[in-house]
């Protein structure tokens, strides 16, 4: 009875509805029956707000868990529940009601089983996240294609900011020499971010796979720099590079006013512009970016 009621409510049943469902059950029998299904497997052992919580777990899960305690159970149920973007140690343990002694201990033997895995996260590097062992990590927890263990891959980036300009300016030449009239120009000028997307694959630069959901945060990098142009037009639905009936176009575009020598001096964007100062360890004098603007 308990497990159809479980069936009717997958996200969970408290001691509450069970009581409300089945009054004429004793709270003793109750216990029974419930530790009974969590000694077979059948049912996983959650914590909310409002107390204990039990839901009906899957075949699958269940020969996985086959022979662990419902210390190991409920941890990972914690961790499964995380999905791909992992959970903290610290907050399995608020989840778990657990010391931290103990879910230390069940995480290892855990990751002994490859029933999850421990994975670094670019937002604290020294901190490590835990999911299920065959989940990929979400672009938050491993940065994407602009990391590599961790670390920003600022010359790569460079690179595709290089050829996605490259690839917009030769396409809006190639509309200045088809000599048509200058609305016909513009138009042919734009691309859009999938053939944007297409060509950066086609060069094969990219030692990961690059979406375009990437290549669209490298335009947007050139957008700011001023060095394209972006415009949103309604699209038939199934066309190639579309959302929601729209789509993206890009072009490339040479800036009216050429930026003036100051706005490109170093200092603005300098991390450590606070601790530069004239005889002290960091100084103009010294600096190294300050020389090479200046050699520019």
């Amino acid at each position: 009875m308990i497990k159809a009621l479980c069936q009717q409510f997958p996200h969970g049943i408290t001691d509450q509805v069970i009581q409300n469902d089945m009054p004429n059950l004793e709270a003793q029998q109750r216990a029974m029956a419930i530790n009974r299904l969590l000694s077979l497997g059948q049912l996983d052992l959650l914590r909310n707000s409002s107390g204990l919580l039990y839901r009906m777990k899957d075949a699958q899960t269940a020969s996985k868990m086959k022979g662990s305690d419902n210390q190991e159970k409920l941890v990972y149920q914690v961790i499964e529940d995380a999905g791909n973007k992992g959970i903290w140690s610290r907050d399995i343990r608020y989840k778990s009601n657990l010391p931290l002694t103990e879910i230390n201990k069940i995480l290892k033997n855990l990751e002994s089983k490859k029933l999850i895995k421990a994975v670094k996260s670019v937002a604290a590097s020294k901190k490590k996240v835990y999911m299920l062992y065959n989940l990929q990590p979400d672009r938050s927890v491993t940065g994407g294609a602009w990391y590599s263990d961790q670390d920003f891959e600022s010359e790569f980036v460079e690179v595709l900011n290089q050829q996605c300009f490259k690839f917009l300016q030769s396409k809006a030449e190639v509309a200045r020499d088809s000599k048509q009239n200058p609305m016909v120009q513009r138009n042919s000028s734009f691309a859009t971010s999938h053939e944007v997307w297409k060509y950066i694959c086609e060069l094969g630069i990219s030692k990961v796979d690059l979406s375009m959901e990437d290549i669209e945060t490298i335009l947007n990098t050139l957008i700011y720099d001023g060095k394209v142009e972006m415009t949103i037009i309604a699209a038939k639905e199934g066309t190639v590079g579309s959302v929601d009936g729209q789509m993206k176009l890009y072009r490339g575009v040479n800036p009216i006013i050429q930026p003036t020598g100051l706005v490109k001096a170093p200092c603005g964007l300098c991390p450590v512009f606070d601790d530069c100062h004239e005889g002290g360890e960091i100084s103009p004098s010294n600096c190294v970016y300050m020389a090479e603007w200046l050699d520019f």
